[in-house]
């Protein structure tokens, strides 16, 4: 994954990628892509990857980085909170616990 950030950041800024990237679309999608590449791409055809320096891996990686679309993988943001009014069962208090409702429910049933 440091390798992926790395490329991406290299071509689309690196603060860009450390603030807004999702890992989690990221790999999903990769994930995906890379089933469907087994199915259609048979193994030999791989190998000449095996046969890059680490000059040519990089620059490769930037080609590809930069024709990812980042909009796809940013986080997802959380709304605002909405603002809920505090519960008020009893004026004087903001909580009564079920213990006590229970206790007051039972005094008034007896006293009747």
């Amino acid at each position: 994954m440091r390798l992926l950030r790395g490329a991406l950041g290299s071509v689309h800024g690196v603060n860009k990628i450390e603030v807004g990237l999702s890992d989690f679309y990221l790999v999903d999608e990769i994930q995906g892509i890379y089933r469907g590449m087994m199915i259609a791409i048979p193994p030999p055809k791989w190998e000449v990857f095996g046969t890059y320096s680490l000059d040519q891996i990089a620059e490769l990686l930037q080609r590809l980085a930069d024709g990812v679309h980042l909009k796809r993988f940013l986080k997802a943001t959380r709304g605002k909170k909405k603002k809920r009014e505090p519960l008020i069962v009893n004026s004087n208090h903001r909580h009564v616990s079920t213990a006590r409702l229970l206790e007051t429910h039972q005094k008034k049933k007896s006293q009747s």
